[in-house]
């Protein structure tokens, strides 16, 4: 294939898209809860920030209409999915407040906590900026919960497993 180069903008948003795709991330689900209960979204932009304090940051889409409820949110809990929780991922993504499905638990940080994921970090909101058509959201992690198992990783579009090596 081809080299190709293009500048971000309108008529080339397809190929940026698919340029950032090239990058495997791990799959996430944000949780916090609401006066109407709780609710969760899925994302694959999060990352560490800093060790001290421990930060995280992730990057919820403007558009969504979870956006506002989440960079208001006092405490979140971040999942890292596990390879088997595709269905899990997927349905939080279309339905945020779906939560019957799934035998969760409230965590001592007050948010809801998920089963089977690998990792839970029990955040308080640090800050939130509004970034272009997402806002950034930092969380200071208070606890963190490790289940072992291997993650759930996004690439070009697919999801799929990390291949380990004997």
């Amino acid at each position: 294939m081809p080299e190709t180069s293009f500048i971000p903008g309108a008529a080339t948003a397809r190929a940026y898209r698919d340029a950032l795709g090239c990058f495997a991330t791990g799959v996430t689900v944000i949780t916090t809860m609401t006066e109407n209960g709780p609710l969760a979204i899925t994302v694959n932009s999060f990352t560490s920030v800093s060790l001290d304090p421990p930060l995280l940051l992730w990057c919820p889409a403007r558009s969504s209409l979870r956006h506002d409820t989440f960079v208001k949110a006092a405490h979140f809990s971040i999942h890292v999915m596990a390879e088997d929780q595709l269905e899990m991922a997927l349905h939080f993504a279309r339905d945020g407040e779906g939560f019957d499905t799934y035998d969760w638990h409230l965590s001592k940080a007050g948010s809801p906590a998920l089963p089977g994921t690998i990792v839970r970090f029990d955040c308080q909101h640090f800050d939130s900026h509004q970034a272009g058509d997402h806002s950034i959201i930092l969380g200071e992690v208070k606890s963190v919960t490790c289940h072992p198992g291997k993650g759930l990783i996004f690439k070009r579009g697919q999801y799929g497993g990390f291949l380990e090596q004997p």
